[in-house]
């Protein structure tokens, strides 16, 4: 079976305080008019509109705030990774997790076994994790990965991820690679929540009962829509099964065999806007709020171990969508809880 799962100035006399003040004054409103400079250049970029000018005053401050952070950021000698804008620079962190994950208490998951009988069965036990998979995976390299997509607003991380793992599996049981439909999930998986959130189990539960359907018939709303389409699934899977918790070499063993669903806790400014490296946080914590999946892992060019891990924040986000987490960390849970 497969795997789811200054210097300092001396102020000598009136007239040069008052030179200096006047030459800070210019260098402020330089600043304050290259950044708005920016923002208008950044709003034709992503196509931003706002409702007035009330709300693109807002989002100035807000853009220019988190500008800021992630100057002062990127300054830091000790990171592994670094921050940089994107075309979610004018949300406030909080506003932002609130739309744009999707799930908590999650365990890591396996993908599903697509219905296929020349698949080989699979049962997970602590014999199987014998370490016979190469030093680095990418299923991108393979075909087995479809261009990223981009959840918007919809509370739906856990569809996106699910999907994923399905979509990479039918390329490497059936040898064709299909985008899947995760607006089925959304409006007929009625375990989950739609764009209110979900968990990944349920959702392959649902694609082993009904199947799924491609995204070309039935194409991602950004909201929740009514059942529309059931009869005709693109692909269907037997089932799933759970990678063992806590250990990231059986996590490897899955991946080496498919691209793998897991839920991260990712609450931290940096990880929202992360833009390229090896993130390496310890502090991110267990407490499930987001999914993803895994289609691969390897080292990076300074020797760093990483997980590679498809989002669904578009590709404008992190490395053209992607993000690569520290893998075989000090604490069994893994980076940011992802194999707890």
């Amino acid at each position: 079976m497969v795997l789811r799962v200054s210097y300092v100035l001396v102020v000598l006399t009136i007239l040069s305080m008052d030179h200096r003040i006047s030459q800070a004054t210019s260098r402020v409103a330089f600043q304050k008019l290259s950044i708005a400079d920016y923002f208008e250049q950044w709003m034709i970029q992503f196509s931003r509109v706002y409702v007035n000018s009330l709300e693109k005053q807002m989002r100035l401050e807000v853009f220019e705030k988190n500008l800021e952070y992630i100057e002062n950021f990127n300054t830091k000698e000790n990171k592994s990774y670094k921050l940089g804008v994107d075309e979610f620079t004018d949300q406030t962190d909080e506003e932002f997790l609130a739309t744009h994950t999707g799930l908590s208490g999650i365990s890591a998951i396996s993908s599903s076994e697509v219905v296929d009988e020349s698949m080989s069965s699979w049962k997970w036990n602590v014999s199987n994790i014998i370490g016979f998979y190469a030093k680095s995976k990418d299923w991108r390299l393979e075909g087995a990965v479809t261009p990223v997509k981009n959840q918007r607003s919809c509370f739906g991380c856990w569809a996106f991820s699910a999907i994923v793992a399905v979509e990479g599996l039918t390329k490497i049981s059936q040898g064709k690679l299909v985008s899947l439909s995760e607006q089925q999930l959304l409006d007929c998986d009625k375990a989950n929540h739609g764009c209110k959130g979900g968990l990944m189990d349920k959702a392959f539960n649902y694609i082993a009962q009904k199947g799924i359907t491609g995204d070309d018939d039935y194409p991602f709303l950004e909201e929740d829509g009514i059942c529309q389409f059931e009869d005709e699934p693109v692909i269907k899977i037997r089932g799933y099964q759970c990678v063992p918790r806590n250990n990231e070499l059986a996590l490897r063993e899955a991946v080496s065999r498919q691209p793998v669903s897991v839920g991260v806790a990712w609450h931290l400014d940096s990880i929202i806007h992360y833009s390229s490296g090896v993130y390496d946080e310890p502090y991110c914590g267990i407490n499930m709020n987001h999914a993803v999946t895994i289609v691969g892992y390897g080292t990076s060019p300074e020797g760093k171990d990483y997980w590679l891990a498809k989002n669904s924040w578009g590709a404008s986000w992190g490395e053209n969508g992607y993000v690569r987490l520290r893998r075989d960390v000090e604490w069994r849970e893994g980076m940011c809880g992802l194999a707890h």
